[in-house]
């Protein structure tokens, strides 16, 4: 009786694991039946798993639109991402290293005061951000669309939280060796917090990529068009390019595929050890 009660669980367990995933696997396969289809397949009433016949060269029209600069727009996106990333793990790491380890008596009230940010809606500073950024001139260029986004008070309290279980020892043994706080950071610190920067740096880096708002304000030429701006382009009051906009959008989706799979395990391993849930 009590295996049969096992084995019952198990296949209700593994009915819901495959339900779950037919659901999560639903959009992707929308957006490669649709992006492969003519426009009359997807605005057909009857509705077929696959079209009649699969149109590849959707992909070509997508890079040869002459109204979406889409490929141009990947490498924006690209650009910013990376950049994002880089400046948010170096400029948050510091200030969270800095908060979890350098003596200072102000130390917690400065902490306390980064995590207020996180209350305030962005859409209180969007305005004088934009105003900023116009004033130096950095509309519609990578500066304005990357620098303002470079600290993160959320990849701050994560590295604090980190560096504050991050074993002493270590950094005893260096500054016995004559390191400062510097040197310290960098050749001991770093090298031993890989899985918390593959953490923070995959989560910054899907945000950066999928931002909208501010690249659709900051990015007024095409030349500064980024992917998530493109893909609204394909959608206007005179036409929507169905077929386009699904191959744009599932194009799109690759890179944030390729660096979730290959970085996913740090994501938990890097949440894990920055002791958050203390």
């Amino acid at each position: 009786m009590h295996d049969a009660l096992a084995r019952a669980g198990r296949a209700l367990r593994l009915a819901l694991l495959v339900a779950l995933a037919v659901l999560f696997l639903v959009p992707f396969y929308l957006l490669v039946r649709n992006g492969l289809a003519a426009e009359s397949d997807i605005t057909a009433a009857d509705w077929t798993f696959f079209p009649r016949e699969l149109h590849w060269s959707n992909v070509r029209e997508l890079f040869d639109d002459p109204n979406v600069p889409m490929a141009h727009a990947l490498f924006n996106s690209t650009v910013i991402a990376v950049a994002t990333t880089a400046g948010t793990l170096m400029l948050a790491s510091l200030a969270g290293y800095g908060l979890a380890r350098i003596p200072y008596r102000h130390a917690n009230a400065v902490f306390y005061a980064i995590l207020g940010t996180l209350m305030v809606p962005a859409a209180v500073t969007f305005v004088p951000s934009f105003v900023l950024v116009s004033s130096l001139g950095w509309v519609s260029t990578l500066r304005g669309l990357i620098v303002p986004t470079l600290f993160s008070a959320f990849a701050c309290f994560v590295f604090r939280q980190y560096f504050l279980g991050f074993p002493r020892e270590l950094e005893d043994a260096a500054q016995v060796d004559g390191l400062g706080y510097w040197r310290t950071y960098w050749r001991v610190v770093v090298p031993n917090s890989r899985p918390v920067f593959a953490a923070v740096g995959t989560i910054v880096f899907i945000g950066a990529w999928n931002a909208f708002l501010w690249p659709l304000v900051i990015g007024q030429d095409r030349d500064a068009w980024t992917v998530q701006v493109a893909l609204s382009a394909f959608t206007n009051a005179q036409v929507v390019n169905l077929h386009e906009l699904f191959v744009a959008a599932a194009v799109s989706i690759v890179p944030l595929l390729v660096v979730f799979l290959f970085l996913q395990r740090y994501i938990v391993a890097g949440v894990e050890r920055s002791g958050i849930d203390d």
